[in-house]
């Protein structure tokens, strides 16, 4: 019985596996991670300014009341302009989870997925709250 010899993508999945642990391995990913979404964002934001098409909540889009995640899509597309501050201004939530998700490999990943799966919950739920009220604030429904 003969093997094959491992193939490129072989060999890079299982270098990819054993750096997993290692902070080269950590920074690698966020890295990649990184350039991965910006490279989305610049596209969105290139996309939009070619074609923008309204309101994509459909909560919005027919009631006028947003939804927690309303300005999630305007973040992206700010970041994609280089807006730091209209992005984090669309929904801050969103911007944090957006970092979060990027730095997770360098261990805030191991600590959320080491809590217990209701103290998550609790987190995502405050998280829905948070956004969610400012959205209101934002969009000047909570206005008189």
């Amino acid at each position: 019985m003969t093997t094959a010899a491992p193939s490129f993508a072989d060999a890079l999945t299982a270098r990819w596996r054993r750096t997993a642990d290692s902070v080269s391995g950590a920074v690698m990913r966020v890295l990649l991670r990184g350039a991965g979404g910006a490279v989305a964002a610049v596209a969105v934001a290139q996309l939009h300014d070619a074609h923008d098409p309204g309101v994509l909540c459909l909560l919005r889009r027919f009631t006028g009341i947003p939804c927690p995640g309303c300005g999630s899509t305007t973040v992206f597309i700010e970041a994609g302009h280089g807006h730091w501050s209209a992005a984090l201004a669309a929904n801050p939530v969103t911007a944090v989870a957006a970092v979060g998700l990027l730095i997770a490999p360098l261990g805030p990943g191991r600590w959320w997925w080491g809590l217990a799966p209701r103290r998550r919950n609790m987190l995502i739920g405050a998280a829905a709250v948070i956004a969610w009220t400012w959205q209101l604030h934002r969009l000047g429904i909570s206005r008189p």
